[in-house]
C-alpha cells in the first residue's frame, strides 16, 4: 500500500531521520507517497512502519529509508498503483507491458519497486537490470491460475517479477507459487506482521471455488 502523510508526519520523520532531512522533505513538498512495509516487532499498535526508497545513485547503490509513524498522522492511503496507470514511464517495455495490462483486465495488475517509484514521482529509478514488480490479487482458483500462466507466459519478453495477494493479505512470490505447484513444497509467505512458510493448500483454502464462466 501507499500511504500520504500529514505536516506532522513529515516533521516526526525528519526528526527521526535527520541524515536523510533533504530526501524527506523533498518528499513532503512533491506530496509523494511512502510504502507500508512489515511491521517492526516493537511497533506500538498505534504505529505503521513505513519505507521510502530514494533513487539509486550514480554507482546504483540503492536507499530505503526506514520511517515509523504515528496512524494519526496517514492522511490518506491507496492500493498499489495500477499497472496500466505507470505505462507511460515504462521505456523499452511499454508495448509489452501495454499488451499484458490488455490481456490482464480481469486481473487488475499492479505494480511495485522501480517502475512503481518512477510513475509516481518522474525521478529516475528503472535501470536496465531493473525488473517489473507486479502483484494481482485472485479471488478464485480459476483468477489465480489464470493469472500465473499469464505471467508465465509474458516473462519471455519482460523481466516480469512480483507477488499473488491471497484474501487476508498473505503474499507469495508468483515464481515461488508456480514451482510449489509443480513440485509440491512450501512457500515463503509474507504478512504484515511476519514471514512463515505455508503449505499451499492452506492458501488455496481462502479462495471461492469459481469455475471458469
Amino acid at each position: 500500500m501507499l500511504v500520504w502523510l500529514s505536516e506532522a508526519g513529515w516533521q516526526a520523520a525528519r526528526a527521526a531521520q535527520p541524515q536523510h532531512t533533504a530526501a524527506l522533505t523533498q518528499w513532503q513538498r512533491r506530496d509523494w507517497p511512502a510504502v507500508v512495509r512489515r511491521l517492526d516487532a516493537d511497533a506500538a499498535p498505534d504505529e505503521v512502519c513505513l519505507g521510502l526508497p530514494v533513487p539509486p545513485d550514480s554507482a546504483g547503490r540503492k536507499v530505503r529509508i526506514a520511517l515509523r509513524v504515528q496512524a494519526a498522522h496517514v492522511v490518506r492511503s491507496s492500493d498499489a498503483m495500477a499497472l496500466h496507470a505507470a505505462l507511460p514511464f515504462s521505456g523499452a517495455w511499454h508495448e509489452q507491458l501495454n499488451a499484458l495490462c490488455d490481456e490482464a483486465t480481469a486481473l487488475d495488475l499492479r505494480v511495485f519497486g522501480s517502475l512503481a517509484m518512477q510513475a509516481l514521482t518522474g525521478l529516475q529509478y528503472v535501470s536496465p537490470t531493473s525488473d517489473v514488480d507486479v502483484l494481482f490479487h485472485p479471488a478464485s482458483r480459476h483468477a489465480l491460475d489464470e493469472g500465473v500462466a499469464l505471467l508465465e507466459r509474458y516473462t519471455r519478453q519482460l523481466p516480469l517479477d512480483g507477488e499473488i495477494v491471497f484474501p487476508g493479505g498473505a503474499a507469495v512470490s508468483w515464481k515461488e507459487w508456480q514451482m510449489a505447484m509443480r513440485h509440491p513444497a512450501k512457500v515463503m509467505v509474507k504478512e504484515l506482521h511476519a514471514v512463515r512458510l505455508a503449505d499451499t493448500a492452506s492458501l488455496l483454502a481462502t479462495l471461492t471455488t469459481q469455475e471458469a464462466q
